[in-house]
């Protein structure tokens, strides 16, 4: 991925504000209906993978929720999120990170990720990405990635599509699904893209 992937990512961060971005949401409902489905205490610790500057945190502080990481490989995103939160923004850890070169030094409850996996694109990556979280996740994950009925592309870049099978399939290594939905997230520009939703749990083994 590297830094040219980190320069595409701060560039849109820099030159778009929330309205114009296709990902935007008003509220993250879905995510926060898997967050909730694991039936956690404000406690357990949940990490925003690829979270930009994504709601999801603030409703996530607003419930009492204590222990939020939010990763981005956009520092640019995680200044507009920071800002937006203001005060807020001391009680979440912040990490500038390629997923695919994250070293986390602590475990997590909760693996969230809206729309950064659809991004890698070889075996190399996915492979990355799910050892990572393998290490990282000692309870549940849940990831929203662009469907067979998705598009192919987002922000200039090329994604990988899914079907519950195909999700399932790359992190059974690691994870048992619990659930999938599909779900049309309407852009701000008034278009759909359709997206999967599978919530697992990590192996005990």
């Amino acid at each position: 991925m590297g830094n040219t992937t980190q320069n595409h990512w701060d560039t849109i961060y820099k030159t778009k504000d929330a309205g114009q971005v296709s990902w935007t949401q008003a509220i993250p409902v879905t995510s926060l209906n898997f967050i909730h489905s694991f039936g956690l205490p404000k406690t357990a610790k949940i990490i925003d993978i690829g979270g930009g500057d994504s709601k999801l945190a603030d409703y996530l502080l607003d419930e009492g929720f204590e222990n939020i990481t939010v990763l981005d490989i956009s520092a640019q995103a995680l200044e507009k999120a920071k800002k937006r939160l203001g005060d807020k923004a001391k009680k979440i850890n912040w990490i500038v990170s390629d997923i695919t070169e994250f070293k986390p030094n602590t475990t997590f409850d909760v693996w969230h990720d809206r729309a950064t996996f659809h991004f890698l694109t070889t075996g190399e990556q996915i492979a990355q990405y799910i050892n990572i979280a393998k290490n990282a996740v000692n309870g549940f994950l849940t990831i929203g990635t662009f469907s067979e009925n998705g598009p192919e592309k987002c922000s200039g870049l090329q994604v990988r599509q899914y079907n519950e099978e195909q999700l399932a399939a790359e992190l059974h290594n690691g994870f048992d699904k619990i659930r999938c939905i599909t779900e049309d997230h309407v852009t701000p520009f008034d278009t759909k893209q359709n997206f999967l939703f599978c919530s697992f749990k990590r192996h005990s083994s």
